[in-house]
């Protein structure tokens, strides 16, 4: 896949995804669209939150998929980065509109409407990481439906803001760290 096509992807994404929420909330809901962005604390809070809860799921998800049996899985992810010429600033572009676009539809258009667990699992699941054939891509999945429930909590707490940071910190995490095993692995065969 090319790098403009992830681009692409990316922005669909961003601005896609908010559309759609939109037109569910308008149809769903009585309150202003606008009323899912209000923080229900202090922005500063749902801040360090989302880097503080974003830093550790991301590390422990990125231990979970370096795991020897989970071999297969991050094979996978690799061989999905080989396809782009990545570098740290389209993990950020693309890590940003995934966290603010997946972000407003589900935690915060979705998440009112159906509840935090049922949104978890959706989500996850559109992901692909439950996977009924695939036992070790769902143990990450577990892992990830977990962590979005979390954020999903933590959204009800604090605000939109502390999942989109979230969010958008797993994502570089674990595309830097695939990032970096792929440049790895390609330097070990380049050796002579």
């Amino acid at each position: 896949m090319q790098k403009k096509h992830i681009v692409n992807l990316a922005l669909i994404t961003l601005l896609g995804f908010p559309c759609l929420g939109y037109i569910i909330h308008f149809f769903f809901t009585e309150s202003d669209f606008l009323y899912i962005f209000v923080s229900k604390s202090n922005l500063l809070y749902e801040t360090f939150a989302g880097l503080i809860v974003g830093i550790i799921s991301g590390t422990i998800g990125w231990k979970i998929i370096s795991l020897k049996f989970m071999a297969p899985v991050l094979n996978k992810y690799i061989g999905l980065i080989s396809s782009i010429d990545i570098d740290l600033s389209l993990i950020i572009f693309i890590s940003f509109c995934a966290g603010v676009g997946e972000e407003i539809l589900f935690r915060g258009v979705l998440q009112p409407l159906i509840g935090i667990w049922i949104t978890a699992v959706l989500f996850v699941a559109i992901h692909g990481y439950l996977n009924p054939v695939n036992w070790r891509i769902s143990i990450y999945g577990i892992y990830l439906t977990l962590v979005i429930g979390i954020i999903g909590h933590l959204t009800d707490w604090l605000g939109l803001t502390t999942a989109i940071i979230a969010h958008m910190i797993i994502d570089v995490i674990l595309f830097y760290k695939i990032n970096q095993k792929f440049q790895t692995k390609i330097k070990r065969e380049l050796k002579p």
